[in-house]
């Protein structure tokens, strides 16, 4: 198999030559020039995989090369290099298009697998061309808004499912956003022409939800005096889309289950069985394994609904996306209330960044909403944030040290657990792990080496 094409911009000598010689020991293809404007000759004389770009460069800095190099090449992947890692130069880096960052001095084992990561990301972004494509007439992909690798990886799951027929469960937290997933499943399929029909399941009161999914004939029950056709009838050649299946009673699960087992149903009140052609998903943020444990929900009906199963992680644990998500909604309403609003302040930022989104998605749009409503100036402040987030994120969340040490061991003991808890969160990457804790990437080398952590301690 070829070995990737990269790209390096660094002005210093040494340090570029000896980048290029560990690359192409590695097997890798490497063109390496000495400044920006060199970069942009070569992007436009020959084909690249990745980008290596210095951040302080004479002439075009990095960011000024990146912002050309957006213009030029969209999807092409850019790693910024710099000396000067401040979460300044992260967020600005990000913001231009940046995928990710190192800090010098390069550490080339961290160099290696920070390519690697990057390069498998883009096959999967290039595999969601074609679904960004087939749904631009009916649904905007723009919706979802991702750039984790986390969210990367669900993406692509979604692209290779959309197309077939499969049953799809989407699993995930209240507001991560399952159905705008199922949108984009519906829409990317060959049933995109067809009805899409939208049931929330906690929303209908128990004894509507029936006849509102089957249909009744006139009579069926008291108020029934005329017939209606179900939402199963309505969705007949497209797709029908289950939001919190996991509330559905025991009898609904059986006339379910039935429907995927047979394709047929009833409507309440006759004994005539009707055909139904429909696309089944299916979204819940209930526990549905520990459900059918306890005889809520039916376990043939479980494996019917989870051909496909589709988990999204929580805001929380994909991080990455928070900084895009802030922008998209800072346009959005401040768009929709007629305010000029340019940013958020460094503080206001940080902020966001820190908290834990127990609402996810949804909370962080209400969070920025109310900040563009709130905001008296054109630059949200912390103070145009509720009080609860700066309180919440004011607090460490430290475990109770062990009983009977003292205060200097209970400390060490505190540190290490945090940066450990670093490593894994950030897959063993040090400079990011650094950054998480505040502190520079020496210092977080010379702690594992005091505390005795080996990289194995982040589970990478």
């Amino acid at each position: 198999m070829e070995k990737a094409r990269i790209l390096m911009a660094e002005d210093e000598k040494a340090q570029r030559d000896l980048l290029e010689g560990f690359l192409k020991k590695e097997g890798f293809r490497v063109k390496a020039v000495s400044n920006g404007k060199q970069a942009l000759e070569q992007i436009n004389a020959d084909l690249f995989d990745l980008v290596l770009l210095d951040y302080k460069m004479p002439e075009l800095n990095g960011l000024q090369t990146l912002r050309e190099i957006r213009k030029q090449c969209p999807d092409l992947p850019v790693v910024m290099m710099t000396a000067y890692g401040t979460v300044e130069t992260a967020v600005a880096s990000m913001k231009e298009g940046a995928l990710d960052y190192l800090t010098k001095p390069i550490d080339l084992d961290e160099l290696l697998l920070m390519i690697q990561k990057v390069l498998e990301r883009s096959t999967l972004i290039k595999e969601n061309k074609e679904l960004k494509a087939r749904l631009q007439e009916r649904f905007t992909f723009q919706n979802i808004i991702y750039s984790s690798p986390q969210m990367v990886e669900v993406m692509g799951l979604v692209a290779r499912v959309a197309p077939s027929q499969a049953t799809v469960l989407i699993r995930g937290e209240s507001g991560t956003g399952k159905e705008l997933i199922a949108n984009a499943i519906h829409f990317a399929s060959t049933r995109s022409d067809k009805p899409f029909i939208k049931v929330s399941c906690a929303a209908i009161p128990e004894t509507l939800l029936e006849s509102e999914l089957f249909g009744h004939e006139k009579g069926a029950f008291t108020g029934a005096i005329q017939k209606r056709i179900g939402r199963f009838e309505e969705a007949h050649g497209g797709t029908i889309f289950l939001d919190e299946i996991g509330e559905l009673t025991a009898s609904t699960q059986v006339k379910l289950l039935r429907i995927l087992q047979e394709k047929e149903f009833q409507r309440l009140g006759s004994n005539l069985s009707l055909k139904t052609d429909v696309r089944i998903i299916a979204a819940t943020h209930r526990n549905l394994e520990e459900a059918m444990k306890q005889g809520l929900f039916r376990e043939d009906l479980y494996y019917r609904l989870n051909v496909i199963s589709i988990l999204l992680p929580p805001l929380r644990e994909r991080k990455e996306d928070i900084p895009i998500l802030i922008d998209h909604f800072l346009k959005k309403y401040s768009e929709v209330n007629q305010k000029k609003i340019d940013d958020l302040s460094k503080e206001a930022r940080a902020l966001l960044m820190r908290y834990s989104y127990p609402g996810n998605i949804r909370e962080l749009e209400n969070l920025i909403e109310r900040a563009v409503v709130l905001c008296r100036g054109n630059m949200i402040t912390t103070q145009d944030l509720p009080f609860h987030l700066r309180e919440e994120t004011s607090e460490k969340q430290w475990e109770s040290p062990g009983k009977g040490k003292t205060l200097p061991e209970s400390l060490e003991e505190i540190e290490r657990d945090l940066i450990i808890r670093a490593l894994h969160q950030h897959q063993g990457i040090q400079t990011r792990a650094a950054e998480s804790l505040g502190i520079s990437e020496r210092v977080l080398r010379y702690k594992m080496k005091k505390y005795g952590i080996r990289q194995s301690s982040s589970g990478v």
